[in-house]
Formats: structure tokens, C-alpha cells, sequence
């Protein structure tokens, strides 16, 4: 590569769809796919071919499809929905305990900000400065009146792996909901929703190079979710509205894909490994965060203490190399990182951290192209 190509090291925001994807899509638009609540020929093949996409997501993520108690799968507009679903979806009309983690993604925190309005009592689990949310402090937050239970599989930011199978065990011991938003770690690591022993579970499209605008909830056989639209009977009620079947088969293949590319990933571990190392000879005070625990094999949260978060992203962008300073659904705002906040670091560490992820397709000429680049952008910054 040259010096002018731009490098795309912001992954956890969004991936490139798959070339392969891409045909499917387009293939699955020219097909002709009707209504598929409709009860004639054309209805019922369409029919056909969005279960068979929801049937291979289950199977893909460890649910159980076949028998009386098969889980179910709940097509949606992308992650920030199916979160909101799960929330809202999960709790009781009558207000009660809701316990979530002090890291989520804004979907879930906003949602249980709205349930706090309506009376229910929102309790979050503290962060230890590892990244990992304190197990302990958890134990004494959950009560007979608690409803739902929300922690995510890994982390957005820092990419730090969480205890959710330990959590939802005690869960379920006291026949509290619990639900998990693996969006980022579906793809990256071998994700089991039955061992995970989850009520529900969010996934997206678009981050594993999959379409935008498409995601889903997975939902344990027997647990059934107060709809939050209304207005059709499609998929049990529970989330009705005409299915884009489409959308659900290029998931069900993007998905496919990154189960066979797993190894990509893995390989990424060795180049993280690598990226971190060039950034501490770059700069011998920048922090890793997380970097003591087990995390996602693709995500870098570093921090450069006395640089500017902000000031950094823009002068990498200026030089052609996309990261982020957190979580993409607040990248225009100058908000400090509430997961951050929550691992309890300083305060020059949270002003200066940014975010790189890097995908299945990035090269390790890509990597080192992109460590020159902010070498300068670091040195002039000091300067």
C-alpha cells in the first residue's frame, strides 16, 4: 500500500459488507421474494426462505431449533432495537428491580434510563479497572424483586470479554431474566447462546460484514416478550411488522461466513499483539486498557495522556487513518466515556483514549502504514 491509501481501523463502529454478501443480497432482491404472511404459493415459498435464514442463525449461535422447545428468533431493525425489545420487553408492567452493567452500549443504558422514569428501581453492576464488571458487587445487588438482568458479552470499547455465563447461572438460580448484547462478539469468538444460558441475546448484521439496518433477538424457548409495536401478528406478535426477508438471509450468510472466517480472527490476536507493542515504543506513557484481561482479539482502547482524544481522531483522519474516540453512537459528541468513567482510571486517561479495531481484511502492511502515521500524528500533537 502507499502512503495516500486510507486505512479503515474502526470495525467495532462498522464493517464492509462481504463481496459475498453483497451478491447474495442482490441475487435475494432480483428474486422476487413476496409477502411472506401470505398465504399462497409465492407467500409460502418466501415463507420457506425466512425461516430456513432464521434456522441457520439459531444454529449458528448454539440455540436450539428442532423440538418442542426450540428457541425462537426475532428479526429487527439492527442492535439499538433489539436491545430496547429485550428491555423493555423482558420487565413486568408492574415496576421492580432492573439490574445492568455499568459499561453497556447507550441502547441499553438509555432504555433502562426510561424504565428509572417509569418507576422501576435501575441498579448498575460497578466495573473493576480491569474492564470486567465486579461479580461480587453484583451478588449483592440482585434482590427477590428483580426483574431483568442486562450484561453485554464484550465490551464496545475495550473489547473486554464479560463473566455472562457466571451471572446468568445465579439468575437463574433465582429465576431472574437475564439478556446479553453480543454484538460485538458475535463473529470474533465462538458465541453459544444455550451455553451462555441467556433468556435473550442481541446480534447485528453490519458488524460482522454483514447489511446495515438488520439485526435480531434470540429468545429462549418459553419466555415470551411484551411487543413494544404493535399493529400484525408476524413472528408470534412479538415483534410484527412484514419480514424483510432479504435482509434476514444476507445475516444468516454474513453469519455463516464469519463462523467459517473464525480463524481470521483469531490471527488478528498475534497483530493486536504486535499494534500494542509499536504503540508503547511510539509513546512510552499511552495506557492499554483492558490489557490484562481476555478480550475480543480485534479491539485496541489506548490512551495517550496529555493528547487530546478528539485532537488525535482528526489529525489520524487527516492522514487518511479512520478510528474513533468510543462508541460510534457518540462520536460527535465531546461526552467523556462513561465505560471508562466506570473502570475508575484518571482522568488524563479518559481525556486521551481512543479506539482502534481492526477486521478479518486488515493487512499487517495496513497495521504498520498505519503506525507510521500515528507516530507523526502523536509526536506533533506533543509538540
Amino acid at each position: 500500500m502507499t502512503s495516500a491509501d486510507p486505512i479503515y481501523l474502526d470495525n467495532n463502529a462498522t464493517t464492509r459488507l462481504a463481496p459475498e454478501v453483497a451478491q447474495l443480497l442482490g441475487a435475494a432482491f432480483s428474486h422476487g421474494y413476496v409477502n411472506s404472511s401470505s398465504q399462497h404459493a409465492l407467500g409460502r415459498r418466501s415463507r420457506a426462505a425466512l425461516e430456513r435464514s432464521k434456522e441457520q442463525i439459531l444454529a449458528g449461535l448454539g440455540a436450539k431449533t428442532a423440538g418442542f422447545a426450540s428457541d425462537e428468533f426475532l428479526l429487527t431493525s439492527g442492535g439499538t432495537e433489539s436491545n430496547n425489545l429485550a428491555i423493555f420487553g423482558l420487565v413486568k408492567p408492574q415496576p421492580g428491580r432492573v439490574i445492568l452493567s455499568s459499561i453497556e452500549h447507550p441502547s441499553v443504558s438509555a432504555a433502562a434510563d426510561l424504565l428509572r422514569l417509569r418507576g422501576y428501581d435501575v441498579q448498575t453492576i460497578a466495573a473493576l479497572r480491569t474492564g470486567v464488571v465486579d461479580v461480587e458487587h453484583f451478588r449483592e445487588l440482585i434482590t427477590p424483586q428483580t426483574q431483568l438482568v442486562s450484561v453485554m458479552l464484550a465490551n464496545n470499547e475495550t473489547g473486554v470479554l464479560q463473566p455472562v455465563a457466571e451471572i446468568a447461572a445465579i439468575c437463574r438460580e433465582k429465576g431472574v431474566k437475564v439478556h446479553t448484547d453480543a454484538v460485538q462478539a458475535v463473529g470474533k469468538i465462538p458465541v453459544s447462546f444455550r451455553e451462555l444460558q441467556v433468556d435473550a441475546m442481541t446480534i447485528t448484521a453490519h458488524k460482522l460484514h454483514g447489511p446495515r439496518g438488520v439485526g435480531g433477538l434470540i429468545v429462549r424457548h418459553s419466555v415470551q416478550l411484551s411487543p413494544q409495536l404493535h399493529g400484525g401478528g408476524q413472528q408470534l406478535a412479538q415483534r410484527p411488522g412484514t419480514e424483510p426477508i432479504e435482509m434476514g438471509l444476507a445475516m444468516a450468510e454474513a453469519l455463516r461466513i464469519s463462523i467459517a472466517a473464525a480463524p481470521s480472527y483469531q490471527a488478528l490476536v498475534g497483530l493486536r499483539t504486535e499494534l500494542e507493542a509499536a504503540l508503547r515504543q511510539i509513546d512510552p506513557s499511552c495506557v492499554i486498557h483492558g490489557a490484562d484481561s481476555a478480550r475480543l482479539p480485534h479491539t485496541v482502547s489506548v490512551s495517550f495522556p496529555g493528547i487530546d482524544r478528539q485532537a488525535l481522531v482528526m489529525a489520524l483522519d487527516m492522514s487518511g487513518v479512520c478510528i474513533s474516540t468510543g462508541s460510534a453512537c457518540a462520536s460527535g459528541s465531546s461526552e467523556r466515556s462513561p465505560v471508562l468513567i466506570a473502570m475508575q482510571l484518571e482522568n488524563e486517561q479518559i481525556e486521551s483514549a481512543v479506539r482502534i479495531s481492526l477486521g478479518r481484511d486488515t493487512t499487517r502492511d495496513e497495521v504498520l502504514e498505519a503506525l507510521r502515521r500515528i507516530s507523526k500524528c502523536v509526536n506533533d500533537l506533543r509538540r
